[in-house]
């Protein structure tokens, strides 16, 4: 049984590295991808005050549209990052901060608070070992955020999810196939 599972999770992994994709780059930019759409850069709403969590260990939220992971280190700093784990996208807001750093709860890789980067050993833990070998390390990004009035606020490029999305169809197809007439 155990063979099958790890086998299921290597050919499930192996599907998504028929195409070599790019490094993922972090930085302190929040203008992720060009599109149709002018990028807008702004501080919306993520959490409420009253749920942020302790310090040393993290929360979800949506901020324009965005995954978003709140994590507070051990001296109550605030900090946003990217809420999907390279690479096989699980929630970071599941993971332990201590450090500097919070950890990928599934695979054991840390990621700086700071930087987004990745510290230490790639997939180190279980799993990891096998899915870690078949991509390139890659960091999460990192995002502004500031506390007050009752939120906390992440600068997010709120156009963003739009611009994502606008390079997917979507419409209703007439009888001969067609989306627009």
């Amino acid at each position: 049984m155990k063979l099958a599972v790890i086998t299921s999770l290597v050919a499930g992994a192996a599907a998504f590295t028929s195409t070599p994709s790019p490094a993922f780059k972090t930085s302190s930019s929040t203008q992720l991808f060009a599109g149709p759409f002018k990028a807008k850069v702004q501080y919306v709403p993520c959490i409420a005050t009253e749920d942020l969590p302790a310090p040393g260990q993290a929360t979800s939220g949506v901020a324009g549209g965005l995954a978003i992971c709140i994590a507070v280190d051990e001296n109550g700093s605030v900090y946003a990052l990217g809420d999907k784990c390279p690479p096989i996208n699980q929630p970071l807001s599941f993971g332990r901060v201590a450090g500097g750093c919070i950890e990928d709860p599934v695979l054991g890789t840390k990621f700086n608070l700071k930087t987004g980067e990745v510290e230490g050993k790639w997939c180190p833990g279980g799993v990891g070992k096998l899915l870690g070998g078949l991509f390139d390390p890659s960091g999460v990004p990192v995002y502004p955020v500031k506390t007050g009035k009752g939120t906390v606020d992440v600068q997010v490029d709120v156009n963003a999810k739009a611009n994502f999305e606008s390079q997917y169809w979507s419409g209703v197809l007439d009888a001969q196939g067609k989306a627009n007439g």
